[in-house]
């Protein structure tokens, strides 16, 4: 039931993380707060296709 994602940072768009979740839990795409190296800082990192 569990499936890869990555995880792309919303201020410059890098796909930066990759990690699994289980989609009957969370059907929707998930938002965390992650570290980006690119920007230097904690940003919002969004689930992409």
């Amino acid at each position: 039931m569990r499936v890869n994602i990555i995880l792309a940072c919303t201020e410059c768009k890098q796909r930066n993380y990759s990690t699994t979740k289980n989609k009957k839990n969370n059907p929707d795409r998930m938002e965390i707060k992650k570290y980006c190296k690119f920007c230097k800082a904690h940003t919002v990192h969004k689930e992409t296709k």
